[in-house]
């Protein structure tokens, strides 16, 4: 199971930092991928971080201003948003996933709650 968690009300210029817990077995499902809806829009690609090799990936969109990172000893991943644009508002989504690809495309194995994310200007 995937608890994300952190999500808030904040004005733009802002930071966040958004958690994702993990139990349970993953299978093998070691990359923790986050994206985001909003309202009226599909559900995008945020950012992913690899388990195994601690590589990062990003949207353009947040490149520069967010930040991934993972407590192993927590089972436990981390959204760092900073410089936050009303743009940025959305149900922010954790998910697991065992290839970049699959992350990326919006297939990952396990998908968690959403939390949302308000932006104000």
């Amino acid at each position: 199971q995937l608890q994300a968690s952190g999500g808030g009300l904040v004005q733009a210029g802002d930071s966040l930092r958004l958690a994702c817990a993990a139990s349970g077995r993953t299978y093998g499902a070691n990359i923790m991928g986050w994206f985001r809806q909003a309202p009226g829009k599909e559900r995008e690609f945020v950012a992913a971080m690899s388990g195994i090799t601690d590589v990062k990936y990003y949207a353009d969109s947040v490149k520069g201003r967010f930040t991934v990172s993972r407590d192993d000893a927590k089972n436990t991943g981390y959204l760092q948003m900073d410089s936050l644009h009303p743009e940025d508002t959305a149900l922010y989504y954790c998910a697991l996933g065992a290839y970049i690809q699959d992350i990326r495309s919006g297939q990952p194995s396990f998908w968690g709650r959403g939390t949302q994310v308000t932006v104000s200007s």
